[in-house]
């Protein structure tokens, strides 16, 4: 079966870190502080891509509804 990336259950904002760490199978607060660092060092360039991941990331619950 293959993985799928979706936004999680585990959500802060919209759940787009804590989906990418399910997919990866790392820590959600690891990729959440590497996100926010990121952010920070690239002038705030995460940001639209956050919105755009969230636009595009379906929801974990979406396809079983």
């Amino acid at each position: 079966m293959t993985k799928r990336l979706f936004r999680s259950d585990d959500r802060v904002i919209a759940g787009v870190c804590a989906g990418i760490a399910e997919y990866l199978d790392f820590d959600p607060v690891a990729v959440r502080l590497g996100y926010a660092a990121l952010t920070l060092f690239t002038a705030f360039a995460g940001i639209p891509f956050y919105i755009i991941a969230w636009i595009i990331m379906p929801e974990k619950n979406a396809l079983q509804r």
